[in-house]
């Protein structure tokens, strides 16, 4: 074992004492710890967090394709693990507790069933690999034999870096959501632009920010009218979609540079903070907090039996959440490639962050990871934004290769939930996408090819 990694196979359970005793604080998305009085506090907050790892024995994808995703999906896993924590937030709060064996909520029940690993739930990995073939323009059909099936997975997974693929995907799939409405930005080029954020959680906005004369039909009305927030109950109001900000980062060349360690220990201080997705080639991790130079995070490798709803449809849920201490890594350790996540879930958390955000960059002794700029420069300028496209505009005519055949279909390969994104235009992403992504980063890689 790689002394600077601790990892869940490594572990037993009750071996708690192995958390440091130190006076340094315990940071875990937003929250501080003291590791000398609040073990328990510690546990239980880790052990509360969405833990989604490879999984066996669920139905095949696509119909004759993989039905476990050992080996290759730890990347994908760690994009759920993000995406599930914000809409844990968002339906939860930050400070809601899992306790073994207690009946839940039905929202928490809600978020479980959008995971599980079938092709109607919104987030499944099912739905993931869909969205996948469709963003690389590679699919294939129900016939294919399964090993051709997973052969076109991988050729798609390959076609983007696979933290670009995670966040591709659940951007797309976070449209069909209605019942959590959550606008996912991502923030490409080190740069976030507050112009583009509010644009995008507030589109009943013109450019200067005023209202438009005809808001979107989904907006909300109150009395056959549009009301100010404070005048509609919580749920009913929609003047600000609650945001998932992904940043995608390279904060060095092979290894990480020094410079941007203590930035990085401050994101996960934040109270907007959804942690970390990165970790070492060819092995992906959820990184949640830091406690001194080590980074507190979620291991996906763990291999677990799918899980079916019961019959009341309660979700039996031990296994999605990790029941051991937390594993930790040396932060010099991390492979320089990442992705930050943030999670605002009305427009003043997006203020605050903001704030904050300009605070940590005149911090001495650390370098800024990433701009934070009021406009899109000039320079940023371009005719199709590929990462923020609508479900209309991301319409793909793709191409089905199985073995030498090749044809065209108008039916995805999967028929969950989701309705079909194509649209009306067809587009070529295989040219473009060549322009927006880093395809050369192999650091990534983690597929077993």
């Amino acid at each position: 074992m790689d002394a600077a990694t601790l990892t869940y196979d490594t572990l037993g359970f009750g071996e708690f004492e192995d958390f440091p005793e130190t006076s340094e604080p315990v940071w875990i998305l937003g929250k501080e710890f003291n590791a000398l009085t609040e073990k328990e506090d510690i546990l239980s907050d880790v052990t509360s967090r969405l833990w989604f790892t490879y999984r066996k024995n669920f139905p095949p994808i696509g119909g004759t394709g993989p039905t476990s995703d050992t080996g290759w999906g730890c990347m994908l896993r760690c994009g759920q693990m993000i995406l599930g924590e914000a809409l844990v937030c968002r339906h939860l709060g930050r400070d809601w507790r899992w306790v073994r064996g207690q009946p839940q909520r039905g929202q928490y029940i809600s978020i479980l069933n959008a995971f599980l690993d079938k092709k109607d739930s919104y987030y499944s990995l099912h739905q993931i690999a869909q969205m996948t073939s469709k963003l690389t323009c590679v699919e294939y059909c129900p016939s294919c034999p399964q090993e051709t099936v997973l052969n076109i997975v991988r050729l798609a997974l390959r076609k983007l870096t696979v933290l670009n693929i995670v966040r591709l995907a659940l951007r797309k799939l976070t449209v069909f959501d209605s019942w959590s409405r959550l606008a996912v930005h991502v923030a490409m080029d080190n740069t976030v632009v507050m112009e583009e954020i509010k644009r995008l959680c507030m589109p009943w906005l013109d450019y200067g920010g005023a209202a438009c004369a005809e808001p979107p039909g989904w907006m909300p009305k109150h009395n056959g009218c549009l009301e100010g927030a404070c005048a509609l109950a919580e749920e009913e109001t929609a003047l600000w979609k609650p945001l998932v900000l992904l940043i995608p980062l390279r904060l060095g060349l092979s290894d990480i540079n020094k410079a941007y360690i203590e930035t990085l220990k401050q994101c996960f201080q934040l109270p907007q903070s959804l942690g970390v997705i990165g970790g070492k080639p060819n092995s992906a991790h959820y990184f949640i907090g830091y406690v001194g130079e080590e980074l507190i995070y979620l291991d996906p490798h763990t291999t677990q039996p799918a899980v079916e709803p019961c019959e009341d449809s309660q979700v039996p849920d031990d296994t999605y959440h990790c029941q051991h201490p937390p594993c930790r890594m040396h932060i010099c350790e991390i492979d320089p490639s990442v992705a930050v996540g943030f999670f605002c879930r009305t427009e003043d958390d997006f203020d605050d962050w903001c704030m904050r955000i300009r605070k940590l960059s005149h911090t001495r002794g650390s370098l800024p990871m990433f701009e934070l700029v009021d406009c899109q420069p000039s320079h940023f300028a371009c005719s199709v934004d590929v990462l923020n496209l609508t479900p209309d505009e991301a319409g793909i005519q793709s191409a089905v290769r199985c073995g030498q055949a090749h044809c065209t279909t108008d039916k995805a390969p999967f028929k969950g939930n989701f309705p079909d994104v194509r649209g009306d235009r067809v587009h070529d992403f295989s040219d473009r996408s060549e322009r927006f992504f880093d395809s050369e980063d192999e650091e990534f890689e983690i597929l077993s090819l």
